[in-house]
């Protein structure tokens, strides 16, 4: 027995300290690398149809997952690092910059897989970085569209085209144009607007319906064909105020939905008496 115990002893050490080397390997890849400090970036509000829209430039709103560029490094609106490949910034610019890592069209899903990860693959070969601003600039919206046009474009860097609009008509003709070749909706920047963090009446969105954030707290369970599966996902709004989104999952969705504390995207169409968004369709969950 005293001979056995020194050999069980050298065999199991080495399997514990392995088994926990592989659980930090686990977590090193696992767990989101955090930057210094979140980037302070311009959001919008919704278009209301009241404004001169001749005072504004206008582009494509990019289904993509928001980053910024610090001169260094790629980071996430909520503070993580992207980890993209050498290849992948590599003629990028030393000045920070504001867009969207983008697929195209309807790959938002596509593209969060991509990003996500801790180990970059060759998936990112199919991204691009769409550059919409310059928050350091220190000019109004016009200059910076001036400078965006001179700005050193590399294989994976591109700067989304900003065009005019002479009426609220042809804002409107353009959006459904670009709403039937399968986009999302445009963007609305004021000409004279300096760039500053937080929402902005500078920085409108137009979209064929409204869409906004929430926060998972609870689940709803399903009936009839969903029985077994999640029926709705109860969600807070940022003013506290709650509700179900029982409507735009798949059925994969439903056998795993977004986790309690997730953030998802919703969209909508007006509000009730008492505040909440009526006829709330689920659209995806915020991973960056």
């Amino acid at each position: 027995m005293s001979d056995y115990q020194p050999a069980q002893r050298t065999v199991v050490i080495p399997a514990i300290r392995c088994l926990f080397m592989m659980l930090l390997l686990a977590l090193a890849i696992a767990l989101p690398v955090v930057a210094n400090e979140a980037p302070d970036v311009m959001l919008a509000n919704v278009y209301r149809q009241h404004e001169d829209v001749t005072q504004f430039w206008v582009s494509e709103k990019l289904d993509g997952v928001r980053a910024r560029w610090d001169g260094k490094q790629l980071i996430s609106r909520g503070g993580n690092i992207f980890i993209a490949p050498a290849w992948f910034v590599k003629g990028f610019p030393d000045k920070p910059l504001d867009g969207e890592l983008w697929m195209g069209r309807g790959h938002y899903q596509d593209v969060v897989s991509v990003v996500r990860k801790q180990i970059p693959d060759d998936g990112w070969k199919n991204v691009k970085f769409m550059v919409f601003d310059l928050p350091a600039h220190g000019g109004t919206f016009t200059e910076r569209v001036e400078a965006m046009r001179h700005l050193a474009t590399t294989p994976y860097l591109k700067v989304i085209e900003q065009f005019r609009v002479d009426s609220n008509k042809t804002l409107m003709d353009k959006l459904d144009d670009l709403v039937r070749q399968g986009g999302e909706g445009l963007v609305l920047h004021r000409q004279n607007a300096l760039y500053h963090s937080g929402r902005s009446e500078d920085l409108l969105k137009l979209k064929p319906f409204e869409d906004a954030e929430a926060i998972v707290i609870g689940y709803k369970p399903g009936k009839g064909k969903n029985t077994g599966l999640m029926g709705a996902i109860k969600v807070r709004m940022d003013n506290g105020k709650t509700f179900y989104i029982g409507s735009g999952f798949t059925r994969q969705q439903r056998k795993n939905p977004p986790p309690i504390g997730s953030q998802v995207t919703y969209r909508f169409q007006g509000f009730t008496q008492a505040g909440i968004p009526r006829f709330a369709v689920f659209m995806r969950q915020r991973n960056e």
